[in-house]
Parts: C-alpha cells; structure tokens; sequence
C-alpha cells in the first residue's frame, strides 16, 4: 500500500457537495468513497460531508478510515444539493480544513465561505450539467452562471474527462487538472448471483442508469423493443424527482423488458454486468461515467449512446447510436454473433486497466499538497489558473 510521504504533513481534507459515503447514487459518492478511503489509509484525516436521510444512522460517525458528518438538505431537486453545501461550507467555516474538494461547480456561491475561512479549494467541476433536461431555462442560467463563478473562485478546477478540461480551456481559458475515475476489475467470473432474477449467462442485455432524459434509457428502452430480440433486456436503476419520466420509459417496455429498480447489493450487481451479453451505455453530459468503467472491468461488450465522452473512454471496441432507430442493428448483431461480443468485452477489460482508483488517489492527494503549499499565495490572485500560468497537472492520471 501507497504511504503518506515522510517529507508531507498529513492534511485534514474536506469531501463537500455530495450525498456522502457508503456510495449509493452516482459517480461523485463512487468517487468520494473511493479517493477518500485510499486518503485515509495515507494517512491523512479525510472528513466527507453526508446528507441527512429518514435511514441516516447518526451513530457511525466513521466509514473506511473517514469520518461522517451529518447535515441536513432541502428536499427539493433545485435546492438540495445547494441546500446541503451551504450548511457544510457554514460548519467548515468554524472546524476548518487544510484543504476543500467540493464536487459540483453548481456548489460555486458558496466557495467565498470556504476562502474566507483561509481554506483553499478544488473543484470537481463534473459534465456539462446545463444541458441536462430535467433542469428549465432558470435551472440552465444558474449552472451556466456557476461555471463561472467555479472558474472564479475555485483555486484548482478539476475534470474527470478531456472532453471537459476542454470545454473550460475554450470557455474560460483556463487549465484543469485530469483526475478519471477508476475502473474495478472484475475477475472472479461468479455467477451463482443470477438465479434469483431467473438469468443465465450471456442470456440478457443489461442498462444501469439513473432515470434522467440525458442517459437515454427511454432511447435504449424503445429502440430495443424495436427489434427482435430474443434475450430480455434487464433495466437496472431509478432517481429521485423522476415519477414522470420513470412512467415514460416503462410505458415503452414490453414484456421482454424487466425493470427492477436500484440494485444496492455490490455482489449481485458485479454479476449482472459480468455475464450480459451486452451492457447499453446511455450516459451523453457526465464526463467519464463510473457506470462505463464498471462495465468495462467486468469485461462485458458495451455499446454506447455517440458522444466524445463515450467514445473517449471506450474507444474503437464500443459500438454507438445516436437514437432509438440505429439500435435493433446492433441488438440483432449481439444475439447473432456471441463470440464477437465476448471478444469486445475482453479488449475493453483490458483497456481498463488504465483506470487504476490508486493512482487517481494519488493524484488527488498531490493536488491537495500543492494547494496547501501555495495557499501564502491566495490573496494575490481570484480563479483558477488561466492557460498561461497553469501548475497543476493536467494529464491523465490513469495508469
């Protein structure tokens, strides 16, 4: 196991701006549990910021080597999230950090909170969330309006795909450092698992998404339906603030579609992306998705919905569609031709090594460090650092 440095001082670090750990929801509590775990076991004392839920377990305060606190949120869609960083930012603001990572350039108003509590901060700026459907014209302006402010008041900005550090160096001007996720391996080939949802193996296509326009599931759903397919196409996943699109995407099933809601159990899960035949990525504004990742280290053949993130990250052993009509092709193809898609799975496996959680970690801790170091220069300059003036690391910390 990787060591704190003897010449580094273990830092306190805030995880701000997400539902908290264990990971239940999307890629930011992947990440959360995953980086601030590998922190903690470094040595230093990594605080993660939870939302108070009805199940919320006031008593375990810690989880992996990280300490839990709790703080209540708004619960409505458009509030919640800023609902509950504005109360994390007010309790750090009197407990203090060495250093902040908050997840969600949505966060950004309140990062003067955190400067002014002499605390430097990252931010993880995620995708292109303005162009996600469930959000209205004021819902579009503020994200747009909190990118800027992220640029503005963040002292490092961090991006989880190039597609992204690209975005902010065209809109903005500035560089980003490229922390991906990382991607689990599975080599255990079980499958005893699927029994108790009347699978076998290689006998299912597979969807995990969380029910939003963006990830296509309704596309995927449809076009499926389309086709003749034999083997049934097991819909894994749900969302909160989503009853209306979630009786969408069901009303275009039939009865070869399951649907079975949010799958907590980590086993079951690694099983059902393990022994699909094919795993249908609809993901299409988030970056690189630790749903792509997972898929790709069970080494399952994907096939993704046609954007640079996608195709980024899966490169020439992913098939793509861009609408309902291009998908019945590449179903017929995938129940026609199993040893291709095993093939398919297996390269991707393999590219997925590159996607090493360690190494990510590492990267977020020397991101830490460096912020640390330079904070005697905080006063002397607002935002992230522009194109020309860039000291942190921008390539991929992968592998």
């Amino acid at each position: 196991m990787y060591l704190l440095s003897s010449r580094s001082k273990p830092l306190r670090i805030a995880l701000v701006g997400t539902r908290g750990v264990p990971a239940r929801y999307g890629g930011f509590e992947t990440c959360v549990e995953e980086v601030g775990q590998r922190l903690a076991a470094r040595g230093h004392e990594v605080v993660v910021y939870c939302r108070t839920t009805a199940e919320t377990n006031h008593s375990e305060t810690e989880y992996k080597g990280m300490t839990l606190v709790y703080l209540p949120a708004l619960k409505k869609r458009s509030l919640e999230t800023l609902s509950h960083t504005g109360l994390s930012a007010g309790h750090l603001f009197f407990k203090r950090a060495d250093v902040a990572v908050v997840f969600n350039s949505a966060n950004s108003p309140w990062l003067p909170v955190l400067r002014a509590a002499g605390i430097p901060v990252a931010t993880h700026v995620d995708g292109l969330e303005w162009k996600r459907a469930k959000w209205g014209t004021l819902g579009k302006r503020y994200y747009r309006a909190a990118e800027s402010l992220a640029v503005r008041w963040s002292d490092a900005l961090i991006a989880d795909a190039a597609g992204i550090q690209d975005y902010y160096h065209q809109e903005f001007g500035v560089e980003s450092t490229y922390l991906a996720y990382g991607a689990p391996i599975l080599e255990s080939g079980a499958s005893d698992r699927l029994a108790e949802l009347d699978l076998v193996v290689g006998g299912y296509h597979l969807v995990v998404a969380r029910f939003e326009p963006e990830n296509h599931v309704h596309v995927i759903v449809d076009g499926y339906v389309r086709s003749n397919a034999e083997l049934p196409l097991v819909v894994v996943g749900s969302a909160p603030y989503s009853d209306e699109y979630t009786r969408l995407v069901e009303s275009l099933g039939d009865e070869r579609v399951r649907f079975i809601g949010g799958v907590w159990d980590q086993e079951l899960l690694d099983q059902l992306y393990a022994n699909a035949r094919i795993y249908w990525h609809g993901h299409s504004v988030g970056g690189t998705n630790p749903s792509l990742l997972r898929a790709m280290g069970a080494g399952v053949a994907t096939n993704a919905f046609d954007v640079n993130f996608n195709r980024e990250v899966l490169g020439v052993n992913g098939e793509y569609f861009a609408d309902a009509a291009a998908i019945p092709a590449l179903v017929h193809a995938a129940e026609e031709n199993e040893s291709e898609a095993l093939l398919r799975g297996k390269k991707s496996q393999s590219d997925a090594l590159a996607y090493d959680w360690d190494r990510v970690a590492e990267g977020y801790e020397q991101l830490c460090l460096s912020l640390v170091g330079r904070r005697g220069a905080r006063g002397r300059r607002s935002g992230a650092f522009p194109l020309d003036a860039a000291v942190t690391e921008h390539e991929p910390v992968r592998a």
